[in-house]
């Protein structure tokens, strides 16, 4: 025997000041199998919305106290709400339209109206609500499935990566040169996914809203200079010059997460490794000048004499999963976290490049009071 769900019912909030209009609009939506809440201003329609949502609000413009736009403004400026539909219902010449769009209405009728004009704006918003409630639906069980996918993969690759160190260090057997240097190989790419793991890991965790930033002083020369001594055999096996200037810099100290500023540094400067094969990276630190009137920031440069971006990729290149044309790119997702990290510090990341003459990464964020 399979049983059937039954629909579910839309629920419609109409708010007008005068009564009778209440009950008109009642009688034709409720005749339709629609749920009506009716209220008949636009503080206790506010009060109304923020206990139980409904699916659709229908309301009047011309209303004492606060008006039909006020209401719909505030409405929209709730981050608490998720997106309402709303249909403003008006009188003839009372009114703007304009002015009711730009508040953030997303339909417009007039009094006297139309049964059958109101039904069809009535169905055609809810067909909107429903079609963004399912895509958004979606798009979290994405989320999740990832966030889940991402965080089981990473028990697998922690036990390899211990097992495959014990290979290394002999610790069951002698191996051959050969066999070690297959190992070391193993090790390395199996980092390398561990990294890609716990970077889209990381994204989602932010895209999710659950990302706790640890906020703390942090002196971003000292972390960069820890960095630049992590990375530095890679530089060092390319025959690369890198190197620290801080001599404009008074302190280069913020309030922030020092393991989310590391895990940029790590990224600009990684990635300038990766993609440069002659000259070097400088790294360069500094400040702007103490104005009372505005707010200081700590700058970081981190500058490559390799590859360069083409002009047509830089606008984009923070975006999720924005890969680089160069064989060499990752997965896309490093410089968008980076850029979500210098965000949620109120910083910004840009980048300035020259195909063929090397990138400039900058990063500014602000200074501690």
């Amino acid at each position: 025997m399979s049983v059937v769900e039954n629909p579910k019912i839309n629920r419609i909030l109409a708010v007008d000041d005068t009564r009778d209009n209440l009950i008109l609009v009642q009688t034709i939506l409720e005749s339709e199998g629609y749920e009506i809440d009716l209220v008949s201003d636009g503080v206790s329609a506010l009060r109304q919305i923020e206990q139980s949502p409904p699916d659709l609000i229908l309301l009047d413009v011309m209303m004492p106290g606060m008006d039909g736009y006020e209401v719909t403004r505030r409405i929209r400026g709730n981050p608490a709400l998720s997106y309402i539909p709303i249909l403003l219902i008006t009188a003839f010449h009372e009114s703007s339209v304009v002015e009711g769009l730009d508040a953030g209405a997303d339909d417009f009728i007039r009094k006297p109206f139309d049964t059958d004009e109101l039904l069809a704006r009535v169905r055609s918003l809810l067909r909107l609500k429903h079609s963004l409630d399912e895509q958004r639906k979606m798009a979290r069980q994405r989320e999740d499935f990832v966030s889940r996918l991402t965080h089981d993969l990473r028990t697998p690759l922690v036990a390899a990566d211990r097992m495959l160190y014990l290979f290394e260090q002999e610790t069951f057997c002698k191996i051959s040169p050969e066999m070690k240097q297959a190992v070391a190989v193993m090790i390395r790419s199996n980092q390398n996914l561990m990294q890609m793991v716990n970077t889209l890991l990381e994204v989602y965790r932010f895209e999710a809203g659950k990302k706790t930033l640890n906020y703390e002083s942090c002196n971003l020369p000292e972390i960069a200079q820890e960095v630049v001594s992590e990375l530095s055999p890679l530089a060092i096996e390319k025959n690369l010059s890198l190197k620290i200037d801080i001599h404009q810099l008074d302190s280069g100290t913020i309030m922030g997460d020092q393991l989310e500023l590391r895990r940029v540094l790590n990224n600009l400067i990684g990635n300038a490794i990766k993609f440069t094969d002659t000259g070097g990276i400088t790294i360069r630190i500094s400040e702007t000048s103490t104005n009372p009137n505005y707010q200081d920031w700590v700058t970081i440069e981190v500058e490559d004499t390799g590859y360069g971006i083409a002009l047509e990729d830089q606008a984009r290149i923070f975006e999720r999963f924005r890969q680089g044309r160069n064989k060499r790119s990752g997965s896309g997702l490093g410089l968008h976290l980076s850029s979500r990290i210098i965000q949620a510090h109120g910083g910004t990341i840009q980048v300035e490049s020259e195909h063929g003459k090397g990138s400039v990464f900058t990063v500014k964020l602000p200074k501690e009071g």
